[in-house]
């Protein structure tokens, strides 16, 4: 097995922390994707294709002892906010850091320097197999870019995302069914202190029916939260609220258990509206933004991540996620897709962190997996 050497390792470091220090938050990847593009067409001679959401692929063909034989790599180049805190990676002992208080960006950058540095390694050295390269925008905003892309463009017979932040060795098997609720509860404003029995708080109806919402996780499958509530006027507390809003979600494994949940919260929402004391309108909105998903046992895509670990001298393990990844979007087009741990620790906080090791390693199972491929 082919494992990457020292300078190869250097240099995957240095181009982690050359885009950890680009911003790209959702929706404004541009900087990112044209230093993505640069080095895919400049540097590696690959052609690249840019669809209309954004995503970027390019190919390195398979040789002839591969018959045709492809598989994909995914990534993607946005990040959660940090507001106006720059980011400035910085290796802390073992690992990289941000210099400031604010996220790193290994959330998924990492699995974007990890898959260029394998397609310079497959271009420099020979790739044993044909390997795409998609490069997504806007997963953290429900998986928007990858959504759009059209997996009818691949070549590939299935396809990886590195995108679980968890040790490598870990292997998704199955990733649940989202759904996302919004309720807003409409009543009557009037003055608290003179005339409270003329108004209808809307903030009572949205604490009603976030009472009785059964909420954390509800079973070893599924999980519900309610996220964001927002009602009345600022600083005032003389004014029966007339409107609150409020943002919630349901996750299953069990496509029927995240709509049966669903479908509670909505009716405990029609209840607290509907209630006497309350009497308000409710409009209430919900949408699926992903669509679960279940590998089978000797899938091949997870049959040759699981040889691949071993070879880099991990164990595997299979896992269930209540997060979602670009591999929901692709798997709902019919897309065999696979989300492997790339090692990131404490994504989305600001002490998110990934080890020097776990960059390599992770390195060092993508080479691993393209020669599996290869050899079929």
């Amino acid at each position: 097995m082919r494992r990457a050497s020292a300078a190869e390792r250097a240099q995957l470091g240095e181009l982690f922390a050359e885009l950890c220090a680009i911003p790209s938050v959702s929706g404004q990847e541009a900087a990112v994707s044209a230093r993505l593009r640069a080095l895919l067409e400049g540097e590696l001679g690959l052609e690249v294709e840019e669809d209309a959401a954004g995503n970027l692929l390019a190919r390195i063909a398979p040789p002839p002892a591969a018959e045709g034989r492809s598989v994909l790599l995914c990534a993607h180049m946005d990040t959660v906010p940090h507001g106006d805190v720059t980011i400035e990676p910085v290796l802390v002992d073992d690992g990289w850091e941000n210099a400031n208080d604010a996220i790193l960006g290994a959330d998924n950058k990492a699995a974007v320097a990890v898959i260029v540095q394998a397609a310079r390694a497959a271009v420099a050295g020979g790739a044993p197999c044909g390997v795409e390269l998609l490069f997504t925008v806007e997963e953290e905003t429900a998986l928007a870019g990858a959504k759009q892309f059209d997996v009818g463009r691949l070549q590939s017979q299935f396809g990886y995302v590195l995108d679980h932040a968890s040790p490598i060795g870990e292997v998704v098997v199955a990733s649940p069914t989202y759904f996302r609720l919004e309720a807003e509860f409409r009543g009557r404003a009037a003055h608290a202190g003179i005339r409270p029995e003329d108004g209808r708080s809307a903030i009572a109806a949205a604490a009603r029916a976030i009472a009785a919402m059964r909420l954390g996780r509800l079973d070893e499958q599924t999980t519900a939260n309610v996220g964001w509530i927002s009602g009345g006027f600022e600083g005032a507390t003389n004014v029966v609220p007339d409107r609150c809003v409020l943002l919630a979600e349901a996750r299953s494994l069990s496509d029927a258990e995240a709509e049966d949940v669903i479908a509670e919260m909505v009716d405990h929402c029609h209840d607290a509206a509907n209630d006497p004391v309350c009497d308000c309108d409710l409009d209430v909105t919900v949408e699926r933004l992903f669509q679960g998903y279940r590998h089978k046992a000797g899938a091949p895509a997870v049959v040759a991540a699981e040889a691949a670990l071993r070879a880099c001298g991990y164990e595997p393990r299979r896992i269930l996620t209540g997060g979602g990844s670009d591999a929901n979007a692709f798997e709902a087009q019919g897309f065999a897709c696979t989300n492997l741990a790339n090692g990131t620790e404490r994504n989305h906080e600001p002490t998110e962190r990934v080890s020097v090791a776990a960059l390599d390693g992770m390195l060092d199972v993508v080479l691993a997996i393209l020669g599996e491929v290869g050899r079929g």
